[in-house]
């Protein structure tokens, strides 16, 4: 079946479900590559534009009649502030597209959830095809228990895509690579029926397509399932090409925030790396606490950048240096992408195994490893020996 054709001809209704900036970056990759545009009929409830005037809505939003159909962003809100601001600017990106955008408060408080599920159960029903960011995130395994879209669509959401991918092809159950190998808490046991219910439906099978967007490298693809290239074609034709500094960059990770690494390794390897390559900026990952980012600036003397879109659309804009640092991570996939043609080089450094903490999970330096490993178009660095 075309991308864009359903029934007998008309266009397949398209809701996508994102809950962070990567997701939202790679929705509109997709729809790029298929060609889709707006999603004609509002979804009934919440207002998709509550700051705008009406009269000004209509036409941001796509509600005019002569939009196409296509697709509907649902944008499941988070409450980390950076997040949250990030999510915004590519909000405003999508509705420049031409696609509609619905802002839920999805976590303002106990009755949100229900709120939010209960608003969009229509339209799940209603929806020929289903696109979503994250297949791990409880969020959408609920929402997947109510659609019957005969498609469903996974995008990128970074390195957690390449595990979804292995753990589908395996019929294991969804479970993070960061926490894999521990216990299940009581929440998971709940949940065990949901999360379960969601795998099947992400499943193929003669009544179900399955397609996987991925810029990752894809080693185990389940039996039926279609794996689509993400080249970041809308990026490169969107922004850039950048101005090149000569310096070098450094791109930051939340290992330390997942508890995978140790944070006074951590800042070791950054300082030691800022001062092997001559590095000036560090651009935060949106999930880095603010404790740790205000003392890398102070014993680093790296300038700490908050970008307020996801890196590959801030490389992409310009300045960024001719050689981009970073520990494993998905920036080591996707800038090349990004990137492609304009002579940054993306070195990426290993995490020796004494960084990690006890906490971690055993699968976590086999991940890291791989997640380097399979990146292509990067220079790879030794890891930084300890002090």
């Amino acid at each position: 079946m075309s991308p864009r054709a359903g029934r007998a001809g008309h266009p397949l209704r398209t809701l996508a479900f994102v809950e962070s900036p990567v997701q939202l970056l790679n929705v509109l990759e997709w729809a790029h590559l298929h060609g889709l545009r707006t999603e004609p009929d509002p979804l009934p409830g919440a207002d998709p534009l509550p700051s705008v005037p009406a009269q000004v809505r209509r036409t941001v939003a796509g509600d005019s009649p002569q939009a196409g159909a296509g697709l509907t962003v649902v944008v499941l809100s988070p409450t980390d502030p950076m997040t949250r601001g990030q999510l915004r600017r590519m909000a405003d990106l999508a509705r420049d597209e031409g696609y509609r955008v619905r802002w839920e408060e999805a976590r303002g408080g106990p009755a949100a959830p229900f709120s939010t599920i209960g608003g969009l159960a229509g339209s799940l029903r209603r929806a020929d095809r289903i696109v979503m960011g994250d297949p791990f995130s409880r969020y959408v395994q609920l929402l997947l228990t109510i659609t019957k879209a005969r498609e469903l669509v996974v995008v990128d959401d970074g390195t957690a895509t390449m595990e979804f991918v292995a753990q589908l092809a395996r019929g294991e159950r969804l479970v993070r690579w960061h926490r894999k190998g521990g216990r299940p808490g009581a929440r998971d046991l709940l949940f065990a029926p949901v999360s379960s219910s969601a795998r099947r439906r992400l499943t193929p099978s003669a009544r179900r397509r399955v397609e996987v967007f991925s810029s990752m490298p894809v080693t185990e693809t389940p039996a039926g399932v279609t794996v689509t290239a993400n080249d970041f074609s809308w990026t490169r034709a969107r922004f850039g090409p950048p101005r090149i500094t000569k310096g070098a960059d450094m791109v930051g990770t939340s290992l330390v925030e997942t508890g995978v690494v140790d944070g006074d390794r951590y800042l070791e390897a950054v300082r030691t790396l800022a001062k092997t390559h001559g590095a000036a900026r560090y651009f935060a990952h949106r999930r880095e606490s603010a404790e740790k980012l205000h003392r890398l600036a102070a014993e680093t003397g790296l300038e700490i950048v908050r970008p307020d879109l996801p890196l590959e659309l801030i490389a992409r804009r310009g300045p960024i240096g001719r050689t981009i640092l970073s520990f494993p991570s998905t920036v080591v996939h996707t800038l090349p992408l990004a990137l492609a043609g304009t002579g940054v080089r993306v070195a990426v450094c290993d995490i020796d195994p004494s960084w990690l903490t006890e906490n971690a999970s055993p699968r976590a330096q086999g991940f890291l490893s791989g997640v380097t490993g399979t990146a292509r178009d990067v220079h790879r660095l030794a890891a930084v020996s300890p002090a």
